[in-house]
């Protein structure tokens, strides 16, 4: 099994930079403004303008509501230094990096839409 997600944005360039330029991932196939599928290791993220849903649609929000509340998107890497090291010198704000009590070490960003980020690996002494 894999898992691929969607996430309906407000401004997709801004979701695609994001994910681009913070997270690492590559544009798949050809991009619109209302699909581009994202690609990361085997991380699939497809950004979805959020006007291509229906007024009744169940993911449909107001503008400036916070999308996403009570997920949280898990990115598990090799390298979680070198891509915390990224993240940093992107310039967007990120928490610091660390230990968790469970064993593993991350750090947290909430996109522009407002999705909750960990990025995450294995810690290794």
């Amino acid at each position: 099994m894999q898992l691929s997600l969607e996430l309906f944005v407000e401004t997709p360039e801004t979701s695609i930079d994001f994910y681009r330029r913070v997270l690492g991932f590559d544009s798949q196939g050809s991009s619109s403004a209302e699909y581009t599928m994202l690609k990361n290791g085997d991380a699939v993220i497809a950004i979805n303008s959020r006007s291509v849903l229906s007024t009744d649609h169940p993911l449909r929000i107001d503008t400036g509501q916070r999308a996403g509340l009570g997920a949280e998107i898990v990115l598990k890497v090799a390298d979680v230094e070198g891509a915390y090291l990224a993240a940093k010198e992107s310039g967007w704000p990120v928490s610091d990096l660390a230990l968790q009590p469970w064993g593993l070490r991350d750090f947290r960003l909430v996109d522009p839409d407002g999705y909750y980020v960990r990025v995450t690996s294995r810690h290794t002494s």
